[in-house]
């Protein structure tokens, strides 16, 4: 019964959590579908040529801008790298998108405190500029060379060339899209589509944490955190605190909830912060660098993640003594484990009436005209634009989009655990019965409003998207003919 009642009390903790921060999540996903849908990937590749100061400073902006899962930050960091950006500056963006965002940044508040939220940007300045320092130094230049030919040869064996942003191929302007209900109806789906993405590591990540400030006794993190001794504990514990991370599977918002039980139960401030930091080092993305760029590359990633992070996050604490910026008590409780009438309640009625409009809005896009462009990929529901997949995959008939290559290696290695889903199928493989397809990059194309006109070959006519799908076929029309076409 002693059991029972522990995992009772520990899953009422994570529920409370996730309830004291329910508006915080929706205004975040909010957010961050907005930017997906309406910021051109195509400005984002030209703003990362370098990595001089300026070039940094922008491409923090749009990181910061461009809230994302890590799995989707690291796929987006990596196609990046691969059509020009500077190695170091997509690696900056993928630090800003995933630590320096408006979500992150009030549920540190609303669980551990505002210092908190202060730290995870100002010390996230001083991880960037470490890395951007430490970076021409520990990745030659012969090596990324080599990593970015293979990442070019890899996307051209799968024939998917470079394309435009829907926007541009349908030449509409970035205030002509927020003014627009089909522009709003794509940031739904991409909105809906992240929450169930994350929807994993948000809830390890709440239960976990109600487990670690309900059950785990205070002898253990003494243990561990090496507590009482000045100056020598705070850099053990932003040394440990990244490695906790790693073991800890759980990465992008979900560590949060994770990193205030870890503060309540002992870890210094300075460590707490590391932690955060550390969610792209989890043991998963670490695996997923290797495949991406070699396992020397992704050894080297990890040790230079892993320093910049204990660095800022040490940096931190001693900036705000010296400052004189208390640190936060450690909270009796994290949340009170219980329903109350207070503005958390309000926030959360008007966050859960936001979402009932985002997925109405989601549930519309076939009408709005939006649904053909985008997929959703079948491991983990992320919504994709079908252009700039990372990855796609044949089964049964349908073609597949991916969020990421982890996702595409999960799938093929097992695509019936993922097609039995009836809602998964027709997103992914969505046709409307006088759509044509493109035949390079597989996406749905509407006759009306043909972004790369048509080209005919063999007596078949075939519609494009773009100007780019369509110069790809000419070029090499037998790779290509045979598809889809009219």
């Amino acid at each position: 019964m002693a059991v029972l009642d522990t995992v009772w009390q520990s899953v009422l903790e994570g529920f409370f959590m996730f309830w004291g921060t329910l508006w915080a999540l929706v205004l975040g996903f909010t957010l961050s579908g907005a930017v997906q849908a309406f910021v051109s990937r195509r400005e984002m590749q030209k703003a990362m040529g370098d990595h001089r100061p300026a070039t940094v400073v922008r491409t923090g902006l749009l990181g910061a801008a461009s809230s994302s899962c890590s799995y989707a930050a690291a796929a987006l960091a990596k196609s990046l790298f691969q059509r020009g950006a500077d190695f170091t500056t997509a690696m900056v963006f993928m630090l800003a998108s995933t630590n320096l965002v408006v979500e992150l940044g009030i549920v540190l508040w609303l669980l551990a405190g505002w210092q908190f939220a202060l730290a995870e940007f100002v010390g996230g300045a001083i991880m960037i500029a470490l890395f951007v320092l430490a970076a021409p130094r520990v990745f030659p230049a012969a090596e990324l060379e080599g990593a970015r030919a293979r990442l070019a040869e890899r996307a051209a064996a799968q024939g998917r060339p470079e394309e435009a942003d829907a926007a541009e191929q349908h030449g509409t302007g970035l205030w002509a899209r927020i003014r627009s209900a089909a522009g709003w109806a794509d940031a739904a789906g991409y909105a809906v589509s992240d929450a169930t993405m994350l929807r994993r590591e948000l809830i390890i990540g709440y239960l976990v944490a109600g487990l670690l400030a309900v059950a785990v006794p205070p002898a253990v993190y003494s243990a561990v955190f090496f507590p009482g001794h000045g100056l020598l504990t705070d850099a053990w514990d932003a040394l440990v605190g990244p490695l906790v991370a790693f073991a800890s599977f759980v990465c992008s918002i979900g560590n949060v909830p994770l990193a205030a039980a870890l503060y309540r139960g002992g870890l210094g401030f300075g460590g707490t912060v590391a932690f955060v930091f550390a969610d792209l080092i989890a043991f998963p993305l670490v695996a997923v660098y290797a495949k991406l760029y070699g396992r020397r590359i992704a050894v080297r990633l990890f040790l230079a993640f892993w320093a910049v992070m204990s660095v800022a996050g040490l940096a931190t604490d001693l900036l705000f003594r010296g400052l004189g910026i208390p640190a936060p008590a450690r909270p009796a409780e994290i949340v009170p484990a219980r329903f109350e009438w207070n503005y958390t309640t309000w926030l959360n009625l008007a966050a859960i009436a936001v979402a009932a409009v985002l997925y109405w809005l989601y549930r519309r896009r076939d009408r709005l005209g939006t649904a053909t462009r985008y997929a959703k990929d079948p491991v983990c529901g992320m919504q994709v634009e079908k252009a700039h997949a990372p990855a796609t995959a044949a089964h049964n008939g349908h073609t597949y989009w991916f969020c990421s290559d982890r996702c595409h290696e999960k799938f093929a290695a097992g695509p019936d655990r993922y097609t039995r889903d009836p809602g998964s199928e027709p997103m992914a493989a969505h046709t409307h019965a006088h759509a044509a397809v493109d035949p390079v990059c597989g996406m749905d194309v509407d006759p009306e409003n043909l972004g790369g006109g048509t080209f005919a070959h063999d007596g078949t006519q075939y519609a494009f998207c773009s100007t780019g799908c369509r110069d790809a076929f000419t070029a090499r029309p037998q790779q290509y003919a045979g598809g889809s076409g009219n």
